[in-house]
């Protein structure tokens, strides 16, 4: 799995981070089944290894699933081992190293230009910029000058609206987590889910 073709590709990571297993491994699978081809499922949650460990079970080795809020080595690894196909970090992590030399991708936290160089030279995949609703899209687009090759992932605050603005400034792709997920992490309704994928979708859509 290539995260960065996937992410040019699709546009669109959707982060799911809840306090009820059983209705997170739902919608994953509700977001795979509505077209959403990236997942991250945030490490924060009740039961994040067993979620990865069944969804994988159940999407199959092909589908871009990833761990998310990777902080250190021992969570890279334990990561790896449920099935993650790439890590996801909130800043520059120990984990970063770790997945290199798993051979994972990584998405990297950073904020700030001497972030986004760090990062990039740990060997960050793509710059996940967060959070993001700090400078907002003028704010990536200043990024983007210094590093015209740096693939950026804006997420934290992220709605449909912004997740356009975001990709006219130059985003790789918009990683979404509450705005999208909503109260399907603790049990909400699936076809609610449904309808703000479609949204999504459609805001991403090249």
């Amino acid at each position: 799995m290539n995260l960065l073709d996937e992410l040019r590709t699709h546009r669109l990571l959707a982060i799911v981070r809840g306090p009820d297993p059983a209705a997170a491994l739902t919608a994953v699978l509700t977001l795979a089944d509505s077209g959403v081809a990236l997942v991250e499922v945030s490490l924060t949650s009740a039961d994040a290894l067993g979620i990865i460990r069944r969804a994988r079970a159940a999407l199959g080795p092909d589908f871009a699933l990833g761990a998310g809020t990777v902080l250190s080595a021992e969570d890279a690894r334990a990561a790896a081992d449920a099935g993650a196909g790439f890590l996801v970090t909130p800043a520059i992590a120990p984990s970063l190293a770790e997945g290199g030399r798993l051979g994972l991708p990584v998405l990297a936290g950073a904020l700030t230009p001497t972030e986004v160089v760090r990062a990039n030279d740990g060997g960050a995949t793509a710059i996940k910029l967060f959070p993001a609703s700090l400078g907002g899209p003028d704010y990536l687009g200043a990024l983007r000058d210094p590093f015209p090759g740096t693939a950026f992932v804006p997420v934290g605050g992220v709605d449909a609206d912004g997740a356009r603005r975001y990709l006219d400034r130059g985003a790789t792709a918009v990683g979404v987590g509450s705005p999208l997920l909503g109260d399907a992490v603790r049990g909400g309704d699936p076809a609610a889910l449904r309808e703000r994928v479609a949204a999504f979708l459609a805001a991403v859509r090249p």
